[in-house]
């Protein structure tokens, strides 16, 4: 059939649910308005590790109000069941109120339920545990870790004692929380043995699958709904145990149960970025080109789940080397387990990785833009495959020539402006291109306007808008007479709304769904004797403004409407899908970016201002350029944040999270924005997906970090390679 014509897909529309937004029509999860809702409040443990000796909740329990106070004591012993209905499912989960183990400052110890919000919180201080403590251990740097996951090739060892150019680097990361701008809240209702939730989840089959899984259920008997999430940043990716308390409260009392975590307990229970102790060692000659990479990493994990993310690809791709070892170790801590935050595992490599190629670019005397040139790889080397695309050279030009970088100095501590000592900085950046099956189903009305459904979540990238486009020009309909729907497992399955997968996996699944209802339509018109497209070759016609006709002759044609009202159907549906292809990939999938960053650094003071940031990124098709600039922007400020300013402090003596809130977590504010600016290379990656997308969301954070890093270095000469980068490492 001829292509459709594309008036939505590229323009730079507004969020077709901002309004909803703007004035409160979006409802979050704990705004769904849940007849004879109670409110619960968790009662968190103050210990780090030990047992549980004594639970005294007759006070609470005394209270107008209190209905019930759940606890390991009272609470039923649930299955814990895998999909198969084993009793042993994958993992080791945190499993609340089924034992006496406190694994972790601030894990669930007991919940209590109330008619209103405040008799809850009164019932919570009134709770009193008696423990018997033990000595935790939550510093990275003091507990024995895991056997490594190792990755050669070469000889990296035997290449950097022959190297004419070495560099031995030791850098450390703090642990960041995702700190989203709503709070992690659950409402559970039970009908009988089945379960509904509104829940903040970026995952709507992930938590109905937990939940299935714990209560022992089917999966149709559990019900997830999820229209609007107000951030997430990776905090929302996995069904944490508060959803759980609030569900098996909401089964104990017989009632519906609305639960939400205050600011400081999402630090106490809904992931966050691990820190890390990173070493790297680079060896190469003395014109900068690379020999040899060794990568020694550890990451904090907790002691009763192994969390991992993605850290060892970048080191291995990203630039070409013939002698690559990796050893990356986790070292289980008395701590919540980690979870993916923006740009999982890419953004810390990012830092460490291209730190330290700046500082190869300055020992070899080569500017940082060439010895990443020097060193470009004419294949993926970790796996030999050919690269989908790969335009890392077009970003560096792109980059340099809008940002002015011919006019930095690169003798560091050479220019200033007052007080003020004025570096600009560079990195690159990647970000592996995930895809998964997902599944949308597409209707199209008699009416002429069209609903489309998928279990996809929105957590702010902007999921309604860019699907309704991709619905709109398929179906050839106009925006505002199409309708996405999304956030309910009624709705046909998806992935994660994470890892940038989303437009790549649901939006082909949109688009495979809306091509069939269209094909439909003009089966059935050339099919209709009534026709003026009867007999017309199905080739020929496209679709326009909801009106079917012949490519090369619009006069002759037919409206959606009059189509369906002679065949007397009141709709048109169809179930799409998609899949990355089966078998062993053909190509190797990324996305790219160059950032440059321009800082001034107080000389007496150390203050670090970020003054401009610019980012040009190979990541294929962009589908919204309005919503993509949003994502790109936000990703800047987050970059900002993790270099200058966050860092989750822990009492090592107890595991008790010290900043666990925002007015001692910092992050960054409208004074610490500058001159943000994102460029986006044209082009598209088909051998990745039929839309041909990159996913975008992840790689607009990685390489912000060590950009400022590396202007800081050229403002000051000195290198800092712990984040945040703090005033007292600067004097």
């Amino acid at each position: 059939m001829s292509p459709q014509p594309q008036a939505a897909v590229g323009a730079p529309l507004s969020r077709v649910d901002g309004r909803l937004k703007v004035t409160g029509q979006a409802l979050y999860a704990a705004e769904h308005d849940v007849d004879g809702a109670v409110h619960a409040v968790i009662v968190d443990a103050a210990i780090g590790l030990g047992r549980i000796m004594s639970i005294n909740s007759g006070a609470a329990e005394a209270l107008p109000g209190v209905l019930k106070v759940i606890h390991h004591h009272n609470a039923p012993k649930l299955p814990y069941r895998d999909n198969s209905g084993s009793n042993n499912p994958p993992g080791r989960r945190l499993r609340v109120f089924q034992d006496d183990q406190v694994l972790f400052h601030g894990q669930p110890v007991a919940v209590v339920v109330a008619t209103t919000l405040e008799a809850a919180q009164h019932g919570a201080s009134l709770v009193k545990v008696g423990y018997d403590a033990e000595q935790s251990s939550t510093d990275l740097t003091e507990a024995e870790p895991d056997d490594p996951t190792n990755y050669a090739r070469g000889d990296a060892e035997a290449a950097l004692r022959s190297a004419a150019v070495r560099l031995d680097l030791t850098y450390r990361t703090a642990r960041n929380h995702h700190n989203p701008m709503e709070p992690h809240a659950t409402i559970a209702r039970w009908n009988g043995d089945r379960l509904t939730v509104w829940d903040k989840t970026q995952w709507v089959v992930g938590t109905q699958t937990e939940l299935a899984a714990v209560f022992g259920l089917d999966m149709d008997a559990v019900r997830v709904i999820s229209p609007f999430v107000g951030g997430g940043f990776g905090s929302a990716l996995r069904c944490w145990p508060h959803v759980v308390v609030a569900a098996l409260a909401a089964r104990e009392t017989k009632r519906p149960v609305k639960l939400v975590l205050s600011r400081k307990q999402m630090y106490l229970g809904t992931g966050f970025r691990p820190s890390y102790e990173y070493r790297l060692r680079l060896g190469g000659d003395r014109r900068g080109r690379l020999s040899a990479a060794a990568h020694e990493l550890d990451a904090e994990t907790s002691s009763y789940e192994t969390f991992t993310e993605s850290i060892l690809a970048a080191g291995q791709m990203l630039y070409s080397m013939p002698n690559v070892s990796q050893a990356y170790r986790t070292v289980p801590l008395d701590v919540p387990t980690p979870l993916y935050m923006r740009g999982p595992g890419f953004q810390t490599a990012s830092f460490v990785i291209e730190s330290a190629m700046d500082e190869l670019a300055h020992k070899v005397g080569v500017d940082p833009i060439e010895l990443r040139r020097r060193n470009e790889p004419n294949e993926d080397e970790s796996s030999g495959l050919p690269f989908s695309t790969r335009r890392l050279r077009e970003c560096y030009t792109v980059g340099a020539r809008e940002f002015g970088w011919h006019r930095r100095n690169p003798r560091p501590r050479s220019t200033r402006e007052g007080d003020w000592l004025i570096g600009r900085g560079m990195a690159a950046g990647v970000y592996d291109t995930a895809r998964m099956p997902a599944q949308a189903r597409a209707r199209l009305d008699a009416d002429g306007t069209a609903v489309v459904d998928a279990a996809a979540t929105d957590m702010g990238p902007g999921t309604y808008t860019s699907q309704t486009q991709v619905a709109a020009d398929a179906l050839g309909l106009t925006v505002r007479t199409v309708t996405f729907r999304l956030g309910d497992s009624l709705y046909p399955p998806t992935p994660p709304h994470g890892g940038s997968m989303t437009m790549a996996s649901v939006g082909s699944a949109t688009l495979d769904a809306c091509n069939k209802v269209r094909r439909q339509a003009i089966q059935l018109a050339v099919e209709d004797r009534e026709s003026p497209l009867y007999g017309v070759p199905t080739a020929d016609i496209v679709v326009r403004g909801g009106r079917l006709h012949v490519k090369n002759n619009p006069a002759l044609g037919e409206t959606y409407q009059r189509l369906l009202a002679r065949n007397d159907r009141t709709h048109l549906e169809a179930d799409g899908s998609f899949a990355p292809p089966s078998g062993p990939e053909r190509h190797s999938f990324y996305g790219y970016n160059a950032t440059f960053a321009e800082v001034a650094v107080d000389a007496a003071l150390g203050l670090v201002r970020v003054r401009r940031v610019l980012g040009v990124y190979d990541a294929g098709r962009i589908i919204s350029p309005k919503l993509a600039d949003s994502q790109a922007l936000g990703g800047m400020v987050g970059g900002i944040g993790t270099a200058l300013l966050e860092h989750t402090v822990t009492d090592h003596r107890d595991g008790r999270i010290v900043n666990a809130n925002l007015a001692d977590y910092l992050v960054p504010v409208n004074a610490d924005i500058p001159d943000l600016k994102a460029i986006y290379l044209d082009g598209e990656d088909r051998e990745a997906d039929p839309l041909g997308v990159k996913g975008l969301g992840e790689l607009v954070m990685i390489g912000v970090a060590p950009a400022i890093a590396n202007a800081v270095f050229n403002a000051t000469g000195r290198r800092i390679r712990e984040l945040p980068i703090t005033a007292e490492a600067l004097l």
